[in-house]
């Protein structure tokens, strides 16, 4: 019988292309705002607390639920809290309706640690082991393991995590000579015949560490220059010193810089968002060690692990030719990024339009003044209010877009101000009406998606509308966005989901908005961005009332 949620999972699982860049997204953490705490021992011991902190609380069953708040002014506080307590569970989620706050599926959660994607011939498969108590921590390529649980399963004390970190990091071995990681970049067929050489090699408990993991923690020599420089080393980094199979790493640079990369088959960036609010919250306001403190004695020698692999010759030559492909594919990304700082949601908010419209909006015009053409745009929206829920599609490029494209891009000076901006209220008002359709699982994509594996199930012919030419267009996504916003978010990025197409991480701010793109060779990044601030010019002068520029 076929669940649910069973097809979603195993699209991203039957997938065989590498998950570097296909599939693993990054979010990096906004710096401590006090700076001796982003040095990297004091911050990743903090950060390695409070993880396990939120994985103890989530497993307890006293993680706050997470909920949605249609009217937060009476829903999202300590009063309502605090009484919802006293109603029994039975009719609890009456009392959350009559305020309209509604609780989100949290069912990816547990895949969140101790998990890890197992390469598998055409098809892969998930694998959590919640026993597990230690943490896989990677440098220079070598692997490392310490309990971060104690048999009590309370959380090993700060200091000694502190001093085990701090013995690897003094570690001076150089880099791996054979690099491991480069295995899990792999064609997903590829490395799951290259990890059976491994189990045959005698690596099977050595494999089953990494797995077992409660996390990955990527401890990086290099220092970020910029935010371009910081998505590269973020988003694939040098390849020996990561396992990109994690359910998620942390990665941690030598000057502090912090980031998320998750693994995509197990769950959605809402899960990994609350976990990264609720770490970066606690390592600010609750550090377990402070810049002062020195880490106790301890026999970190006998407590730290080295994981030493088995490798023949046949496997080291693998390892080298995995290599060579990442480094040459990972040459044809381009990132660059644009921050507007003319104005942001409260702006838009003033002019009664939705600021997500208006961002997306600019994206529709910079591709138009780019290439002269719409083309397919996918936006994704959380259908967490549904239990298991994922995704749906927004679909930006409408109508609505095209005409007002059209009207400023070609022929600015037929249409006066008024004209103009009631067409972004329009645009505004038709974007909103489909991110409502899409969070409340009456998108389009979905559901034609499951009625595809329907078809498929039944051994039914693929009827002829999925052959049409224009459902394969649209679903050629060469405007792929996606925007997630937090206090502990300081950027993300993706790569594009068609190899001629733009991978577009972007968010709108109170007073500024952000956008961090990336393509491959066939696409222009830096025009496409400075198209885009020539977009968002234009429109704000719309709504202000002021002559378009063209």
């Amino acid at each position: 019988m076929m669940t649910s949620t069973g097809p979603w999972f195993d699209m991203y699982l039957a997938a065989r292309d590498s998950v570097v860049l296909n599939y693993n997204p990054f979010m990096s953490f906004n710096p401590h705002p006090k700076t001796e705490y982003n040095d990297p021992l004091i911050r990743a011991t903090n950060m390695v607390v409070s993880a396990m902190r939120f994985m103890k609380t989530l497993r307890a069953g006293y993680l706050e639920p997470e909920v949605f708040h249609l009217n937060p002014e009476k829903s999202d506080t300590k009063k309502f809290k605090k009484l919802i307590r006293f109603v029994p569970s039975s009719f609890s989620w009456f009392g959350a309706y009559m305020v309209n706050a509604y609780p989100l599926d949290m069912s990816q959660y547990f895949r969140l640690f101790n998990s890890t994607r197992i390469p598998r011939p055409n098809k892969d498969e998930l694998f959590t082991d919640e026993r597990a108590r230690h943490l896989l921590v990677m440098r220079n390529g070598h692997f490392f393991a310490f309990d971060v649980i104690d048999k009590d399963g309370n959380i090993v004390n700060p200091s000694e995590i502190q001093a085990h970190l701090k013995y690897i990091l003094s570690d001076n071995r150089p880099p791996a000579d054979f690099p491991l990681g480069y295995l899990s970049s792999e064609n997903r067929n590829t490395w799951a015949l290259l990890r059976q050489k491994l189990l045959e090699n005698g690596n099977e408990e050595t494999l089953k560490k990494v797995d077992s993991a409660v996390f990955c923690l990527c401890l990086d020599d290099c220092l970020v220059k910029d935010y371009t420089d910081l998505t590269h080393t973020m988003l694939h980094g040098n390849g020996y010193n990561r396992w990109y199979d994690k359910s998620f790493s942390i990665i941690m640079t030598r000057d502090g810089t912090a980031a998320v990369n998750f693994e995509h088959s197990w769950g959605d960036g809402v899960a990994v968002l609350r976990f990264q609010n609720e770490v970066y919250k606690d390592h600010v306001e609750r550090p377990a060690v402070s810049p002062e403190a020195r880490p106790v004695a301890v026999d970190s020698c006998q407590a730290v692990h080295r994981l030493e692999f088995k490798l023949d010759d046949s496997l080291k030559a693998d390892i080298i030719q995995a290599k060579q492909k990442f480094d040459a594919t990972m040459k044809t990304l381009t990132v660059n990024n644009v921050q507007f700082q003319r104005g942001g949601k409260e702006f838009l908010k003033k002019h009664k339009v939705s600021p997500d419209a208006v961002a997306q909006l600019a994206f529709q015009m910079a591709f138009f003044m780019q290439y002269g053409q719409t083309v397919a745009t996918y936006e994704s929206c959380s259908t967490a209010a549904f239990k298991h829920g994922r995704t749906e599609t927004i679909r930006p490029a409408s109508i609505y877009t095209k005409k007002f494209c059209e009207a400023i891009v070609k022929q600015p000076s037929k249409h006066n101000a008024s004209d103009l901006r009631t067409m972004i209220a329009d645009c505004s008002k038709y974007h909103s009406q489909l991110t409502k359709e899409a969070a409340m699982g009456q998108g389009f994509d979905r559901h034609l998606f499951a009625m595809r594996c329907l078809a498929a199930t039944k051994g039914s012919s693929l009827p002829d509308f999925y052959q049409d030419p224009a459902y394969k267009q649209i679903n050629h996504n060469i405007l792929s966005t996606s925007t997630l916003t937090s206090p502990a978010v300081q950027l993300g990025g993706f790569a594009p989901v068609v190899p001629d197409g733009f991978g577009v991480a972007y968010g709108v701010h109170d007073h500024w908005m952000g956008c961090n793109v990336s393509g491959y060779p066939v696409r222009n990044v830096k025009e496409f961005l400075d198209c885009i601030h020539q977009s968002l010019d234009q429109i704000f002068d719309v709504l202000e009332g002021k002559p378009v520029q063209s």
